[in-house]
């Protein structure tokens, strides 16, 4: 709370204030309108938070009191983070009552898609609650068009929430901003400073365009919590913004990075990184055993072996086994992709450099 702990509160608040200038989000998000931001363990926690506060919402905030309606449905691609399904079940709408939309060539959802199932799911007396657009999915790295997701969901008043969990930290460079085209039209949005901000685990800024919403979901005040600054409506008490009553101090952290960076120095960490990725892909390109499986939009790199799945995967766990370095996989149009991306503080130029000459090395011929 506020009254045990102002200074940690009145901190947060303006790094998170902080964290709105610095990536060009929507004005609707900081603390001084009606939104504002508090810093989550992961985006799962926030992906959560935004559910239950879209499942409040869209019954009139009775779900709270009477159980969750069994008629609500949320909307994802099926490039969506699994976190978001297992929200779902917490917040009891059930796995059932979660749509999964097919993509495009580029991974990204399809508006007109999400628009047919809304229509769908309203035919059949089902109420759309809650859309999850990404900016950056995991397997990929693909930006769904929020701009057209959002006026759709503005449209119909179903909740936006926008996971950029590792990508939102792209935004700190003017030139890469493009990613959040459209977020005006967002209720909630999230981004992990612990993944492409150089912040130690775990934190994730989650912000919402209506506190209101958010705190009147997970509020719930004993006598013991009572006090005088809560009562006067004028500070926040951050316990009623997520889930668990206690909280860590983890303003303090995001602070230091940014003061020991700052703006400039963040900027060109991710610029780098983009580049190196970038260069990284033209050699993917260049070399006649590869192929990229998507264009890379920022710093992740999906290429994969044109001998097929038994090819990636023995390279796979060569190169992994190998100490020197170590991808990810996924599969994307049913195809094992292997996955490089440049994302570390330390990582410079040589390293990607002897990735690239270590996978040449292992990887046998066509």
């Amino acid at each position: 709370m506020w009254a045990t702990s102002p200074a940690c509160t009145e901190l947060e608040t303006h790094v998170l204030d902080w964290l709105v200038e610095m990536l060009g989000l929507p004005r609707q998000f900081d603390s001084h309108g009606r939104g504002g931001g508090v810093i989550q363990d992961t985006a799962s926690s926030a992906t959560l938070c935004a559910l239950l506060a879209a499942r409040e919402r869209a019954t009139g905030w009775r779900s709270n009191a009477q159980g969750c309606d069994r008629r609500l449905v949320a909307y994802v691609s099926s490039q969506t983070h699994s976190s978001i399904e297992k929200a779902v079940r917490i917040a009891g709408l059930g796995s059932e009552q979660l749509r999964r939309l097919d993509v495009d060539e580029s991974f990204a959802m399809r508006p007109e898609v999400l628009e047919r199932q809304l229509a769908a799911d309203r035919a059949a007396g089902l109420q759309p609650c809650f859309v999850c657009a990404t900016i950056g999915t995991t397997a990929s790295n693909a930006i769904d068009p929020l701009p057209a997701i959002g006026r759709l969901c503005a449209r119909e008043d179903v909740w936006l929430h926008v996971d950029a969990a590792m990508s939102g930290s792209a935004a700190l460079c003017p030139e890469f901003r493009f990613i959040h085209d459209g977020l005006e039209h967002a209720d909630s949005y999230c981004f992990n400073p612990h993944k492409w901000m150089f912040t130690n685990f775990d934190c994730d800024c989650f912000y919402v365009a209506d506190r209101d919403a958010l705190i009147r979901t997970l509020s719930i005040l004993p006598e013991y919590l009572r006090n005088r600054a809560s009562e006067s409506g004028r500070v926040f008490d951050y316990r009623d913004w997520h889930v668990p009553m206690g909280r860590r101090f983890r303003a303090l952290k995001l602070w230091f990075v940014i003061r020991w960076y700052g703006v400039a120095g963040l900027q060109h960490h991710i610029r780098e990184h983009v580049r190196l990725a970038q260069e990284f892909a033209t050699w993917v390109e260049a070399d006649d055993r590869f192929e990229l499986a998507v264009p890379p939009p920022l710093n992740l790199v999906c290429f994969r072996h044109r001998g097929g799945d038994r090819a990636n995967q023995e390279l796979l766990e060569a190169l992994n086994a190998s100490g020197a370095l170590y991808l990810t996989h996924a599969r994307l149009h049913d195809r094992l992709t292997l996955r490089l991306c440049v994302g570390q503080t330390q990582t410079e130029a040589r390293h990607v450099r002897e990735a690239w000459e270590r996978i040449q090395r292992l990887a046998r011929p066509v």
